[in-house]
């Protein structure tokens, strides 16, 4: 088992050093929105006082699930500064970097560390078709690594007029939904992620799958690894579910039968779930940051026009639990205390 990470302090609000600038949260249990378009991270990433601005949004982002800017300037360049510094600052590995996807080309201007998110080319949602039930595109980034990911950026730079929504929910309410049984039934399990098939769309467009994913353990040919089916988030010491719809493709210590049987149980438990999820409409250059480890998303297809960004993927640490972890309800007092920050802040904004 992997060595935690001492989970970082956070006050009530979760906000800390961050508390100067004007934010929300979206729903009780996922997503907060730093709602002025005047909170620049290029200037969160060039002040006097950076790294505890950044160590505390990190922070804020592995609580929270996923965080929002509206309206930013920031780079290519230092949006890769950022995803780095993020998980540097709350103690991933010094050989984690910036994730290379296995099927990201080259661009002069972008390098291989930035994925394009668009309609009409780059990387769109994984396994994604028409004509079906849209919530087969739940997933977390990149789980078929050996070391996936703890944070990712994107910023939508070209939208459609309206459409195109990107929703996200919350593994570890998602856990703590589950009765202590099946946590405990969980607890001993394992699962096998798989991105193999983007050897079939590297073949299509004429290329090779990148074989030096960003870390020493993410290298050759074979997109498959093997994590606990619930995971401890260093951070947080929170637990939560770690299985998806699009990579985890079988529970390794159950039968076929059993395997596909608790795995449609588990997607179906975060995707029908709609108070466990938050919903987000973007405008020209919002941001998000999520955290992987944690959290599940899924895009939106309902728009014909175009829509386009740049998404970093930093690698954390490789998926470990830890049996000594806690809930997050269980850590903070339940369902209440989880949503009081919540509560506050919009009882100020009416």
């Amino acid at each position: 088992m992997s060595t935690a990470v001492a989970p970082s302090a956070a006050p009530s609000s979760l906000l800390s050093s961050l508390s100067q600038y004007e934010s929300y949260d979206a729903t009780p249990v996922i997503g907060t929105v730093f709602s002025n378009k005047s909170t620049q991270l290029s200037q969160l990433l060039e002040a006097p006082n950076a790294d505890e601005l950044l160590h505390d949004l990190a922070v804020l982002v592995s609580h929270r699930g996923v965080v929002f800017f509206k309206d930013q300037d920031i780079t290519v360049e230092q949006q890769k500064r950022l995803g780095q510094k993020l998980g540097e600052l709350t103690g991933k590995p010094e050989t984690s970097k910036l994730h290379r996807h296995p099927v990201s080309e080259d661009v002069p201007e972008l390098g291989l560390e930035i994925s394009v998110i668009s309609s009409k080319s780059g990387n769109q949602r994984p396994g994604y078709q028409t004509k079906t039930r849209a919530s087969r595109g739940w997933h977390s980034d990149i789980t078929f690594e050996p070391v996936p990911s703890d944070y990712a950026i994107l910023k939508l730079h070209t939208l459609p007029p309206v459409g195109g929504d990107t929703l996200w929910a919350s593994g570890y309410e998602a856990y703590d939904r589950l009765s202590p049984a099946y946590q405990k039934f969980l607890e001993g399990l394992t699962a096998t992620h798989d991105g193999n098939f983007f050897h079939e769309l590297a073949e299509k467009d004429g290329r090779k799958v990148n074989l030096e994913r960003g870390a020493p353990e993410n290298v050759g040919s074979d997109l498959t690894a093997v994590h606990p089916v619930i995971r401890t988030n260093p951070v947080t010491g929170f637990k939560t579910v770690f299985v998806n719809k699009v990579f985890t493709k079988k529970l390794n210590e159950l039968t076929p039968d059993e395997s596909n049987n608790v795995l449609e149980y588990l997607t179906r438990h975060i995707s029908d779930n709609h108070d466990l999820q938050v919903r987000y409409r973007w405008q020209t250059n919002d941001v998000a940051i999520w955290d992987n480890r944690v959290t599940f998303h899924t895009a939106t297809h309902d728009y014909a026009e175009h829509r386009e960004g740049n998404r970093v993927v930093s690698l954390g640490e490789k998926p470990y639990f830890d049996p000594n972890s806690k809930s997050r309800r269980e850590a903070t007092g339940g369902y209440q205390k989880v949503s009081e920050a919540s509560r506050l802040s919009l009882a100020g904004r009416g």
